[in-house]
């Protein structure tokens, strides 16, 4: 079972609700795909610690068989290889790796070789908790393939947690595309409610079952309460803005295990959790 906690925009709290959640349920693979900017492993210690490094492909051109037909930059959409006057000029970064210029090139001028765009690591933070996250090196233009290779590595856990990249990106699909089931981690406030429905929109694009914990409860006003309403969508539960939830976040700890009145708001949301998978999972096979 792969669970995806995402959110419409940054600093809505999605990692505050995916590593306490993955605390609060045991058992389970923590799996952070934010992976221009990860920060699950740092409420962590980690220990039998693990890089992978991760590769992608980028087309190489023999200028020797080249004829400079022009084909290869007439059929990449991304700019990624262009004809010039007297060479073909690659841009690595932009590829995506398709290699559809090998193959609308008469000269078989083109071959692909790898090249290192991130680290894969990860780590045991103890007997029913692991935790994995991408790292994107500065400069690259995409994470998805990263993201791919992150989620590949956990495919044969049980339960699996995603702390997703935020908004509807290209990423974000990437990270929620195989998920079983999503969590969208929103905050009662305008800009919360409306980048919310773009999330909705693609999980439902997607065919993603979907329910909401609203951080930060109290901060604004209803509007969130009454688009829910409207569109049907459950609530797991809500976490309440709150200085001390503030401060022990902002000081690298788990809130669960610090405030008592936090764990059971969470210790409602796993149950609130469990109680609709099953109900999603007999639906599906029904």
């Amino acid at each position: 079972m792969k669970i995806a906690v995402l959110s419409g925009k940054g600093g809505t709290g999605k990692t505050t609700v995916s590593s306490n959640l993955a605390v609060t349920l045991g058992n389970v693979t923590l799996v952070d795909c934010d992976v221009e900017e990860p920060n699950a492993h740092l409420f962590f210690d980690t220990t039998d610690n693990v890089t992978e490094t991760v590769y992608t492909e980028y087309p190489e051109v023999d200028m020797e068989k080249c004829t400079l037909c022009g084909k290869c930059g007439d059929f990449c959409n991304f700019n990624a290889i262009l004809p010039a006057k007297n060479t073909v000029l690659v841009f690595k970064e932009s590829c995506h790796s398709c290699g559809g210029c090998s193959i609308v090139c008469p000269a078989d001028a083109i071959r692909y070789t790898n090249r290192e765009v991130g680290v894969i690591k990860s780590g045991i933070v103890h007997d029913s908790l692991d935790i994995t996250y991408g790292v994107l090196h500065v400069g690259e233009l995409s994470g998805v393939g990263i993201i791919e290779s992150v989620l590949e590595s956990v495919e044969d856990r049980e339960q699996v947690i995603i702390d997703s990249p935020p908004g509807t990106s290209c990423a974000t699909v990437a990270a929620v595309s195989q998920a079983d089931y999503a969590i969208i981690v929103t905050e009662p406030t305008p800009f919360g409610v409306s980048d919310m429905k773009m999330v909705v929109e693609m999980l439902r694009e997607l065919g993603v079952k979907f329910s909401v914990v609203i951080n930060k409860a109290g901060l604004g006003d209803d509007e969130i309460y009454q688009y829910t309403t409207k569109e049907n969508i459950p609530i797991l539960g809500e976490i309440p803005f709150n200085k001390e939830v503030a401060k022990h976040y902002a000081t690298g700890g788990i809130i669960v295990e610090k405030l008592p009145e936090v764990k059971q708001i969470f210790e409602e949301i796993a149950k609130e959790l469990t109680s609709t998978l099953q109900t999603t999972i007999g639906d599906s096979h029904a």
